[in-house]
This record gives structure tokens, C-alpha cells and sequence, in this order.
């Protein structure tokens, strides 16, 4: 791979990528880290890929598997508070800052399936080969995720 051809899946991938890393890791710093480190995989050439989306499918399982090991350091402790991350994506309005607070607070298994399927635009079967999960896991978690959002929202917008 060349470095330009490099330069462009870097720019056409990195925000898809970190917006993964983020929901996974729940901090900028680590969010970072983990496409770092996914693109540094890409860059050794040890990337096997049919076309531009099984590219970046590889490139999300990468990085979910960085986060993951990432999740394990000891400075796992040392995370950002929610509002510098809701200032970092420009996120102002009352209902987006409650739906941002929202999905942040589910749990991890429930936030990465709502960021693959809502946020990137993947399917069903998509956000299972990403998350090495079956199809039916997947379609669990988007309804207790679903669930848990409306009832936490419900209280927000209630008030």
C-alpha cells in the first residue's frame, strides 16, 4: 500500500472509526489510541481485504479489538468528563445533549450496537460480524437498548 492511497482511507475512515472508539471507550484519549493503533495495523500490511467495505469492516473489528484491549490498561481510571466529549462533538441542544447523555450511559454492550446500527448506519448482520456476535444478540441489545433509552428519556423530557 502506498503512502497516498494510505492518506486517503485514513481521512475517509478516521471519524467512522474514532466515533466507535469513543462510544467503546468512553474518552477522547483512548478513543484516539485505538484508531491509532488500528490504522498502525493497516500500515504493516497486514490487512485482508476484498473491496472498501470489507476494508472497513476490518478496520472497526480492529479497532473494537484495541478498544478492548485498551479497556484493560490500569489507566483505564483516567477517563474525561461527559461534557468536555459533548463540547468535542458540538453537541448544544437540551434533546441532543439528553440523547448523547443517554446512550453514553448505557452499557457497553447496548452503546456499541446503538453506535454501529444508528450512528454508522449498519445493519443488522453488519454490526454482528463487527462485534463477532450472532445476528439474534444483536437485535436483543437494539431492544433492551431501545427500551432503556425510552424509559430514561421519558424522565428527561417529562421534566
Amino acid at each position: 500500500m502506498d503512502r497516498e492511497q494510505l492518506s486517503r482511507i485514513v481521512e475517509e475512515e478516521k471519524d467512522a472509526l474514532f466515533v466507535t472508539a469513543f462510544h467503546y471507550c468512553k474518552n477522547r484519549w483512548d478513543a484516539e489510541d485505538a484508531v491509532q493503533n488500528a490504522l498502525v495495523r493497516l500500515l504493516r500490511g497486514n490487512a485482508p481485504y476484498e473491496d472498501r467495505e470489507h476494508l472497513h469492516r476490518w478496520l472497526l473489528r480492529v479497532t473494537v479489538n484495541e478498544c478492548k484491549r485498551l479497556l484493560t490498561s490500569p489507566w483505564r481510571r483516567h477517563t474525561e468528563p461527559l461534557e468536555t466529549c459533548r463540547q468535542e462533538f458540538g453537541i448544544e441542544a437540551p434533546e441532543e445533549s439528553a440523547l448523547f447523555d443517554a446512550v453514553m450511559a448505557l452499557p457497553k454492550k447496548y452503546r456499541m450496537v446503538v453506535c454501529l446500527y444508528y450512528y454508522e448506519g449498519y445493519s443488522v448482520r453488519e454490526t454482528a460480524s463487527v462485534l463477532g456476535l450472532r445476528e439474534s444478540a444483536v437485535q436483543t441489545r437494539l431492544m433492551r437498548a431501545r427500551q432503556n433509552l425510552k424509559e430514561q428519556l421519558q424522565e428527561v423530557w417529562q421534566d
